[in-house]
């Protein structure tokens, strides 16, 4: 016995020197750049422009493709006149009626061009939630050291700020390398069907090839990442996709009075169990592909304990992946998720109905297909009684993008040269964004915004109390000017 725990005692020995070596030897994968002098802005006439921007209602309609037009059409006059150097040097085009597309040509006609995309359609307010606001959600109003309104984040935050930029560029008599394309949808916040879906399909009709695509993302977090003490900046590499299926359970309808004597033999019955299995039973988490690789390039920057288990996943990982089914953000990046979103069942009170339906909502993660969650789901209800059907509103994950990749090595540099304090790592954008229609068109998109954001600040977005500080707006117009920058190094 003593010989077991004395080999015991060195197995547990060698054990922790191993995870205590992998842990502390482990490098960063930072890049190491040296820091850049951001360009002037003038702050007070920036944040004026963003405000009038916000003032714009542009609401977008699934159905009518004029809904607010006036509004949209504002907002184009807006920045013509805002941006008089950006427009000469810039080619424009209207596509879909409110869509626009610029193109800076570029001095090589072989090199693939770059995209960068926002929209400019915002949410509206969650009726009843109008005077929660402490400014009127579009009066584009400057208090505080916040420009306050629906859009000053999502998305008009981020269209701005590039015209900022390539109005600053073209003024200094910047000359791209690479075709700057700036594309800006009319209505990303209902799919996006007549917007980016139809630029995308322009551009391959066109032949226009794109080396990469950053769009709306992730964003530089403070205080969100547990044993993280620096802001990070979480580049998605991917976006998940959705699928909606349709359960209908059916059985013989009847009076309330004489139930079937066994349980799970009505309509509602059988369908509750299905519903319940299909929570119970949820599609695999794991911290594989992009999330390890995240978690990889996070561990060398934490501290304590967290720092030990990300170095090493070789051991850790099931304790890794327990933990992190508690929380429900960070449980959404690292599975598919089943949300069950609306269900109808009868109509009085003393009759059994013959059927029952409910809605549940998939959001894919990458390398998930709809046809594997259709056999799982297949395989934990294992009723025949229940049908399944697909929703035709299907998209599947998008590809995942290269870190490799030059366009994710220009916002990792750019990033760096601005923010030498900020860790730079890949990530998993949970919603959807006008750029999972360009998969066919770059060979990477990118997902990220550089806008702020603390554990408190992110209930604001789609939410009450929008707004984006003047000290981080200016960031992100000279992140946006540093970044086309960089992709045309002086020879």
């Amino acid at each position: 016995m003593r010989k077991l725990f004395a080999l015991l005692g060195i197995v547990v020995l060698a054990l922790a020197v191993v995870v205590g070596a992998k842990t502390l030897l482990m490098p960063s994968r930072q890049l190491a750049v040296a820091p850049a002098t951001p360009v002037k802005v003038d702050t007070a006439a920036a944040a004026d422009r963003l405000g009038a921007a916000v003032r714009l209602k542009t609401i977008a309609s699934r159905d009518d493709v004029d809904a607010n037009a006036a509004e949209f059409t504002a907002l184009h006059a807006l920045l013509q006149s805002s941006f008089p150097k950006a427009h000469a040097v810039l080619q424009r085009e209207v596509i879909g009626k409110y869509g626009l597309v610029y193109a800076w040509q570029g001095s090589d006609s072989n090199a693939a061009g770059i995209g960068l995309m926002a929209h400019q359609d915002v949410v509206p307010i969650a009726p009843g939630t109008e005077g929660d606001w402490q400014q009127p959600p579009f009066a584009g109003v400057l208090k505080d050291g916040f420009v306050w309104g629906r859009g000053s984040w999502d998305d008009k935050g981020n269209l701005m700020s590039m015209m900022e930029a390539v109005e600053l560029l073209a003024a200094s008599g910047f000359k791209p390398r690479q075709t700057i394309y700036l594309i800006f949808g009319q209505d990303e916040e209902v799919g996006g069907a007549r917007g980016a879906a139809q630029i995308a399909r322009l551009f391959k009709e066109r032949g226009i090839h794109l080396e990469s695509v950053l769009d709306e993302g992730l964003l530089i977090t403070e205080g969100v990442l547990a044993g993280l003490d620096k802001p990070a900046a979480l580049v998605g590499v991917a976006e998940k996709g959705t699928l909606t299926l349709r359960l209908t359970a059916t059985a013989t309808p009847g009076h309330s009075s004489m139930p079937p004597a066994q349980a799970g033999q009505t309509a509602i019955g059988m369908l509750s169990i299905a519903l319940a299995r299909l929570e119970d039973q949820q599609m695999p988490l794991a911290v594989r592909g992009q999330a390890r690789e995240m978690f990889e390039v996070l561990a060398p920057e934490m501290s304590g304990i967290n720092r030990v288990f990300l170095s090493n996943l070789w051991l850790f990982k099931p304790i890794v992946e327990q933990q992190l089914k508690k929380g429900a953000a960070v449980s959404a990046s690292l599975r598919t998720t089943t949300a069950l979103t609306v269900i109808n069942a009868g109509n009085v009170e003393n009759v059994l109905p013959g059927r029952a339906q409910a809605t549940v909502n998939f959001r894919l993660l990458p390398g998930d297909t709809s046809d594997q969650v259709l056999q799982h789901v297949s395989q934990v209800l294992a009723n025949p009684a229940i049908a399944i059907e697909k929703s035709p509103v299907l998209a599947e994950a998008s590809r995942v993008a290269s870190t490799a990749g030059r366009g994710f090595q220009l916002i990792n540099k750019t990033l760096r040269q601005l923010h030498p304090d900020v860790v730079v790592a890949p990530g998993l954008m949970i919603g959807a964004t006008d750029s999972r229609w360009f998969d066919g068109v770059a060979d990477n998109v990118y997902k990220f915004s550089p806008v702020r954001a603390k554990p408190e600040d992110l209930k604001r977005f789609h939410g009450t109390n929008e707004r984006i500080s003047v000290e981080n707006y200016v960031e992100m117009i000279q992140f946006y000017h540093q970044l086309i920058g960089n992709s045309a190094p002086a020879p």
